[in-house]
């Protein structure tokens, strides 16, 4: 990497970590239920961090699309609050070096920017990278939440431990996409865990989902990681949402229906992953756009 790049990134510390996990959730693309967020927030609260390094946000960052806040005091602006990316460091419940890529997604400069990302972690000597999201998906929220993963080729026995789709998928990309390639580049193991939300809960927070995330995070990794907070979040949001379509039957035959495509398979194909029948995609729609009283 040459030396105008490297400046996009300033290192604050130069501690000694042994073989640490790097663990990357970007707000700015798609997160339902803030799943990968709340998960993310959950980790720096039980885990204590100091940061490692501050990326060079004039050059990723668009300031219009993410703009500054202004604390305004008895109308005097006295500061700006600036968006930020950041590498942070902890350690997880057995004393394990953790190192965590917070802040918003980039806006330009994505090569760049995973090529100063995968160039800090052969610094401190990553083992492992893993990326946390979450997707609206035609599942019912009185079923765990299931995770499932995406890596490149050279990770793909990372995918047994979550499970993933089969067939062939395009989607638009965000920046763990290109991290994941760009890791794969300088072959370190890289997976992005993905918790499947309900649709119809995919714009609340969903504590269910961020639990699940962790618990993934944990099994991939080895790490010890507390998740018991989001777990008490996660029963009463059930509760609230089981309030919700309780007083709303066709609410509630479409849960039933989501339960019941469920139950009838544990499969992984693409196929599978989608409730059978027009019928019931349409009455998703509809619930969606929030048609149904």
């Amino acid at each position: 990497m040459d030396d105008e790049i490297y400046d996009r990134v300033i290192f604050l510390a130069d501690p000694e970590l042994n073989e640490p996990v790097l663990v990357f959730s970007l707000d700015g693309w798609i997160d339902a239920g803030l799943g990968a967020s709340s998960a993310m927030s959950n980790l720096l609260e039980t885990i204590s961090t100091e940061v490692l390094a501050t990326f060079d946000t004039e050059y990723f960052i668009d300031q219009r699309a993410r703009r500054p806040l202004a604390r305004i005091v008895d109308g005097v602006t006295t500061e700006l609050t600036w968006p930020e990316i950041q590498l942070r460091y902890g350690r997880d419940g057995d004393g394990a070096d953790i190192i965590f890529l917070v802040g918003p997604e980039p806006d330009f400069h994505w090569s760049d920017f995973v090529d100063v990302v995968t160039d800090a972690a052969g610094r401190f000597d990553v083992r492992m990278v893993v990326g946390l999201g979450a997707f609206p998906a035609p599942t019912p929220h009185t079923r765990p939440v299931r995770v499932i993963g995406t890596a490149p080729a050279t990770s793909m026995s990372l995918l047994a431990a979550v499970g993933s789709v089969t067939g062939e998928l395009e989607v638009p990309a965000g920046i763990s996409s290109a991290l994941e390639l760009g890791f794969s580049e300088v072959d370190v193991d890289v997976v992005t865990l993905w918790a499947r939300v309900p649709h119809y809960v995919a714009s609340m927070p969903y504590p269910q989902a961020s639990a699940a995330l962790i618990d993934g995070l944990a099994r991939v990794t080895g790490l010890t990681l507390d998740a018991s907070h989001l777990r008490a979040s996660a029963e009463e949001a059930r509760q609230r949402v089981d309030d919700l379509v309780t007083n709303n039957p066709e609410h509630s035959t479409m849960v039933q229906r989501l339960e019941a495509a469920a139950d009838e398979t544990e499969g992984t194909s693409l196929g599978d992953e989608l409730p059978s029948g027009d019928e019931l995609a349409a009455e998703l729609e509809k619930f969606l756009r929030g048609e149904q009283s």
